[in-house]
């Protein structure tokens, strides 16, 4: 429920664009909300082993795109106020979570409910089981279990993580207070990288620093 009491339904917009911009160009409603919402993170890490060492160290690569699974039903018994066809409404889903003919390739999603973020997302799996039938087979009631995989751009991802690896090009804001070597030392651990740093920007000095300025990071070699 939201702060005024009305029920905040699933949603699952489909669209054509990678960055979701527009109008949707399809929408399924979950009538009856999800009991649970799965959130899965992985980070990815490379297993190292030092020199005259036995043992091996774990060094961070990078993180993977995150998955959502979550199970809703659909009922068409009208027993909680709103009576749907199930056959339908389980055609819908399959419509907007999947193959779209236009851009030769599932649609993009987004998938919103209540206080949670919106997820920019691919259908990864999915599976319908109909639990409830009328004596002459028609479903009135299905249960869809689904698994969605995080598709936010790169730079999206980049930002969400604030990812702080030296093997990737960041873009600062200089702060009051920010020096070069302190930048250098946060982003590659070597404050000695300053001057690299400074040429890679076309600054006439690593000193001079304003605050709001724009630097590039890029990778480079310790």
């Amino acid at each position: 429920m939201s702060d005024s009491g009305q029920l905040e339904k699933l949603l699952i917009k489909a669209f054509e664009a990678p960055d979701c911009a527009g109008e949707p160009v399809a929408v399924f409603t979950a009538y009856v909300n999800p009991a649970e919402i799965t959130l899965g993170y992985e980070f990815e890490w490379d297993a190292a082993q030092g020199a005259g060492t036995t043992g091996s160290r774990m060094n961070f690569k990078k993180s993977k795109p995150g998955d959502l699974s979550l199970a809703f039903f659909i009922d068409g018994t009208g027993a909680n106020g709103h009576k749907v066809d199930v056959q339908e409404q389980v055609a819908l889903f399959q419509t907007v979570t999947g193959y779209n003919g236009h851009i030769h390739r599932p649609n993009h999603l987004k998938l919103t409910w209540g206080t949670l973020a919106v997820r920019r997302c691919v259908l990864k799996s999915a599976s319908i089981a109909y639990k409830l039938f009328k004596p002459d087979g028609v479903p009135l009631r299905a249960v869809v279990t689904a698994s969605f995989a995080d598709a936010s751009d790169d730079q999206t991802r980049v930002a969400i993580a604030q990812d702080e690896s030296p093997d990737l090009t960041h873009l600062r804001t200089v702060r009051a207070g920010d020096t070069l070597p302190a930048l250098c030392q946060q982003i590659y651990g070597d404050p000695a990288l300053a001057p690299l740093v400074a040429r890679a920007n076309d600054l006439d000095s690593p000193r001079l620093l304003s605050p709001g300025q724009r630097l590039r990071f890029p990778p480079l070699q310790r």
